[in-house]
């Protein structure tokens, strides 16, 4: 039986106040796509905008209005990017490219970003509680050893669709579908995480086969990350994706009926 205090799996929110923005999700399609910021295909980009808003509207992840914003924007271009453009006279300036603005926007916020990682990076090495131990395992690896990146949300949804499709190929288990709450759900994988030993991304779907137990699971690890339960990492840009159980810190939130919330 769920624990009273909890909601229901299929009725807990995942907020994205602590993840990124809509900007962030353009600029993570542009790099995964590998093409230029300053040429957009806009209609593939828009496609699996709209692929990725769908999925999160799917896992009742609270969707900002920002991000249903950026969506019609896109559309719109779109629509302009359809329609002949003017023929002008040789030497006289035509009419602006209807992603012109969008490039400038993405362009600032760039830079915002890189400012802001550069400051991260610097509260990383005053702070090691943000980091892996990578001194010790750096030891044991040797000179091949390469830090790892931290995850975005958009990676780590990208990664679960990849999780849902390779689901829907494997043979069907008739099985009454077991409906788990999301905190039962955080203490069964945090049993199975180490602070030092990596667990794969799909390690994490391993036990599960039924579309809701992986949705479940995957609110589960958003959650865990909120609360700063585990750290997410991958060794370069779009690569394999790795869990660890990270030492719970005393600033980090606490989740409803938490029994250590009434301790003092």
């Amino acid at each position: 039986m769920d624990h009273p205090d909890f909601e229901s799996a299929i009725d807990v929110s995942v907020r994205l106040d602590n993840f990124e923005g809509p900007l962030d999700l353009l600029l993570y399609l542009i790099r995964k796509n590998e093409v230029s910021i300053y040429d957009i295909p806009i209609a593939l980009i828009t496609t699996q905008y709209l692929e990725t808003i769908q999925l999160m509207q799917e896992l009742d992840l609270d969707v900002a209005g920002e991000f249903l914003v950026m969506a019609a924007t896109l559309i719109h271009i779109k629509s302009r990017m359809l329609l002949p453009r003017p023929e002008t006279a040789a030497g006289v300036e035509g009419e602006e490219d209807p992603r012109d603005a969008l490039i400038r926007r993405l362009l600032e916020h760039e830079k915002f970003k890189a400012a802001a990682g550069l400051l991260h990076e610097r509260e990383q090495v005053r702070a090691a509680q943000w980091q892996r131990p990578d001194g010790r395992v750096a030891g044991i690896a040797g000179e091949d050893y390469e830090p790892e990146l931290e995850v975005d949300l958009f990676s780590l949804l990208a990664a679960f669709q990849a999780v849902v499709d390779r689901a829907k190929v494997r043979p069907r288990v008739l099985l009454p579908p077991e409906q788990i709450s999301i905190e039962v759900r955080i203490a069964q994988l945090l049993e199975r995480l180490s602070e030092t030993q990596a667990c794969g991304f799909d390690e994490l779907f391993a036990d599960v086969a039924d579309r809701s137990g992986l949705i479940v699971t995957f609110l589960a690890l958003l959650e865990m990350i909120r609360l700063k339960l585990v750290r997410v990492f991958q060794s370069a840009s779009f690569g394999v994706i790795r869990v660890y159980k990270r030492p719970r810190p005393a600033d980090a939130p606490v989740p409803i009926g938490d029994p250590e919330a009434h301790r003092g």
